[in-house]
């Protein structure tokens, strides 16, 4: 099971794009784990993360955040700012599992 973790400045906005994610999931019987934490647990989450998409609005912090998923070899990717406001969560999944790949 693939672990994506979803990160914005507070952990809020994107807690309904991951339901639409999850939901996303359910329906292709793709099975994840999917959760949004606060910009500032990055940290505490990089070990359990497969994959970490960055809210649109921390794209800011990607460089840093890279920086420290590079010795895990674990990307850092900032979800797609069109995708984010209309949280199209089918489409945020899919750039996920190719990220994956």
């Amino acid at each position: 099971m693939k672990n994506i973790v979803l990160c914005c400045a507070a952990g809020m906005s994107t807690s309904m794009l991951v339901q639409r994610m999850k939901d996303a999931a359910q329906k292709k019987g793709i099975e994840v784990s999917i959760k949004a934490v606060p910009v500032a647990e990055f940290s505490e989450n990089l070990d359990s993360a497969d994959i970490i998409l960055l809210g649109p609005q921390v794209k800011y912090e990607q460089s840093k955040l890279q920086a420290l998923a590079d010795p895990q070899g674990k990307k850092v990717a900032v979800i797609d700012m069109m995708d984010y406001g209309m949280m199209k969560g089918d489409a945020v999944l899919e750039k996920a599992l190719k990220l994956l790949e």
